[in-house]
């Protein structure tokens, strides 16, 4: 989960850059849901990854948090039920 720290403006100048990031890890197989949350006040991401670490250098990656626009919690969780078409190593 992230939480805005600046304005939506400011949120906004750096969309597309945050945009081409999620892409990225889109690709990699690493992301596979995200959005805003309502109101906007920040957003949601569904990663998969081998360890906490991993996370945290994906997410340093994210221009929202490489120009402190955003902050970051990690929630990590042991998944016990997966439908079948999520279902993917990486």
């Amino acid at each position: 989960m992230l939480q805005y720290i600046r304005p939506l403006a400011a949120i906004d100048h750096y969309l597309d850059a945050h945009q081409k990031f999620l892409e990225k890890y889109y690709q990699s197989g690493h992301f596979f849901l995200s959005g805003r949350r309502k109101p906007r006040t920040g957003a949601v991401i569904l990663c998969n990854a081998s360890s906490r670490k991993e996370v945290e250098a994906i997410l340093a990656e994210d221009p929202l948090d490489k120009f402190q626009l955003a902050l970051y919690e990690i929630i990590e969780i042991e998944p016990t039920t997966i439908p079948e078409e999520l279902k993917h190593p990486l």
